[in-house]
């Protein structure tokens, strides 16, 4: 699956060597949300990009996910990360598609790189079988709130985080 830009940038299924690249902007996501929220989201630590670099290399052989780049003469752009999820009586949802990760690096935003992938993520989930995808978007990040917005989801649920301990904040 490889959608053409006008800017020369490609989407493609990502690939084994795209690995280091995929840590890196992991590892920024989980920056990025850490900062937002350090009690909900999980602390970096110090080799936040060997997690995410396992995690996403090791989704390229499962059946049921989809990780995509946008490429732009070999170097990558970003990337998105979805999977194929069966009935849930605990979420009370259907079989279904599960928008995890959506990163473009600062320079390649507002260039549609973001809409590209995220396009291409439902293509490749659709194909998959699933009937809807979801998705969270951080409270935070208007930006991506209003890009998926912009592409057809519509909000559903609002997660709520309260610490269990009154001292932790809650």
């Amino acid at each position: 699956m490889s959608l053409s830009a006008p800017s020369a940038w490609r989407v493609r299924p990502a690939r084994p060597e795209d690995g280091p690249a995929l840590g890196a902007m992991g590892a920024a996501l989980i920056r990025m949300h850490h900062a937002q929220d350090s009690r909900r989201f999980m602390a970096p630590g110090d080799d936040a990009e060997s997690g995410y670099r396992w995690w996403l290399t090791k989704e390229l052989k499962r059946a049921g996910a989809v990780v995509l780049v946008a490429e732009r003469d070999g170097a990558v752009l970003g990337y998105a990360y979805g999977t194929v999820e069966g009935r849930d009586w605990n979420a009370l949802r259907e079989p279904h598609g599960e928008f995890h990760d959506l990163w473009v690096q600062p320079a390649a935003r507002g260039t549609g790189v973001g809409a590209a992938l995220a396009e291409a993520l439902m293509h490749g989930l659709r194909e998959r079988g699933v009937p809807r995808v979801m998705l969270m978007a951080a409270v935070g990040n208007g930006s991506a709130r209003r890009l998926f917005e912009r592409l057809g989801w519509r909000p559903t649920m609002v997660e709520m985080t309260r610490e269990a301990r009154p001292d932790d904040g809650g």
